[in-house]
């Protein structure tokens, strides 16, 4: 589907599970090969999709999170890598307007629009080593990112990094340090500057087309205004600036659900035509199978009750969107932890459905042609991220002791 029928149709979602289904028939081929997903990248952009987050008065579609969220879900259903990139691309793309100033925001706005330009990011806040230093009125770059997500089918990357002034202090020392890590400024970096290196070193046994092996910067070029806000800023960033990890988080439970989706309707298609009922069950083919179909009504009700809770967790976050400047520290947090409590189900429904859906389809459905396992890897490779139970203590404290978590790059 080209732009211009996107322009007449308004209808994104269904766009996405269309693209989604153009996905799934390469799916199990790419993720064998790992590496980057170029030709489905350059699908994205000719699908418009990129532009769908960006306000219509810089060429964008002006499209709610909740939206946004739901395109997510629908790519991911397909492939959980590009429903990554997705996702964060669109976090990613609207970092000018968390963090910027006016002039910046319409700035990277509108050259987004215009370039269609894919967003990816250099931001790990435990690799403390990349250091922006000053040079006259602009900056340098040095150092690694050990993750960069999106950096190779990137334009831009958004980069964090410790500032000068802590470049000699030890490791240990920096990870430690609140400023180093949560005050960190925020360049916008074009992704083949020169100095700028992608190093193709992602190996993980899922999401194996994220793009997210180390990226190296070797005394890159900063301009002044390619950091966001006030480079000399130390203060730390607004409640609405801070709604960066809820976006991200909220990206994250969208596509957890979307790949146990995927892995659900695989599952109940490959059950309907390939497995067999056992050989004691007193039906003659597996869809009639009482405790097959047991198995499915359960997974379903986990399905569907963890959809109900993430749409209307969506909601919550575009209404603290909406706020923008006006949001306040209490109302940030109340946001963060109602989307921690669907992190911490979606992780739990994701993992327990791409396990259980063996159960379902039985022996023949573990042959590696199927890779039917790369639901379940992907979901275990990207919920390491940050630890679920850390996700439950936020929640509790909440709720017991009603303490919001202070703003950091996972809270």
């Amino acid at each position: 589907m080209v732009l211009s029928t996107l322009q007449e149709t308004k209808d994104y979602i269904a766009l996405a599970a269309s693209l989604g289904k153009e996905f799934a028939k390469t799916a199990v081929e790419r993720d064998a090969k790992g590496g980057s997903p170029t030709a489905e990248l350059n699908r994205l952009r000719e699908s418009g999709l990129l532009k769908l987050l960006i306000p219509e008065e810089y060429g964008g579609f002006g499209q709610t999170w909740v939206t946004a969220l739901k395109v997510v879900r629908e790519i991911a259903k397909a492939d959980g890598s590009l429903g990554q990139l997705l996702g964060y691309h669109y976090v990613n793309s609207v970092m000018p307007e968390l963090n910027g100033t006016h002039e910046q925001k319409a700035r990277f706005y509108s050259e987004t629009t215009r370039n269609n330009w894919f967003w990816g990011d250099a931001v790990n806040p435990r690799d403390p080593k990349l250091v922006l230093t000053q040079d006259g009125n602009n900056f340098r770059l040095n150092g690694t990112k050990n993750f960069a997500t999106g950096s190779t089918g990137s334009d831009i990357i958004v980069v964090t990094a410790a500032r000068g002034y802590m470049e000699n202090l030890p490791v240990a020392i920096v990870s430690k340090h609140r400023e180093a890590v949560e005050n960190l400024p925020v360049a916008i970096v074009p992704t083949h500057r020169e100095g700028v290196v992608l190093n193709d070193d992602w190996d993980y046994i899922g999401q194996r087309q994220t793009d997210s092996g180390s990226v190296s910067f070797n005394n890159v070029l900063i301009h002044r205004d390619e950091i966001l806000g006030n480079p000399d800023s130390k203060d730390a960033p607004s409640s609405f600036a801070s709604l960066v990890t809820p976006a991200f988080q909220s990206v994250f439970v969208n596509f957890y659900l979307g790949i146990a989706l995927g892995a659900f309707e695989e599952g109940k298609q490959y059950t309907l035509s390939a497995t067999r009922p056992w050989i004691f069950s007193p039906a003659h083919t597996a869809a009639k199978d009482p405790y097959i179909i047991e198995q499915y009504g359960d997974l379903w009700v986990s399905l569907i009750s963890t959809i109900s809770h993430v749409d209307y967790v969506n909601s919550v976050f575009q209404s603290a969107w909406e706020k923008g400047e006006h949001l306040t520290a209490t109302e940030r947090g109340e946001t963060a932890v109602t989307i921690s409590t669907a992190k911490v189900l979606t992780t739990r429904v994701a993992l327990d459905v791409t396990s259980k859906i063996f159960e379902v389809m039985g022996t023949r459905a573990a042959a590696t042609k199927h890779r039917f396992d790369r639901f379940w890897r992907n979901v275990r490779t990207h919920t390491l991220h940050d630890p679920v139970a850390y996700k439950v203590h936020e929640v509790g404290d909440w709720v017991l002791n009603e303490q919001i978590p202070p703003f950091t790059i996972y809270t």
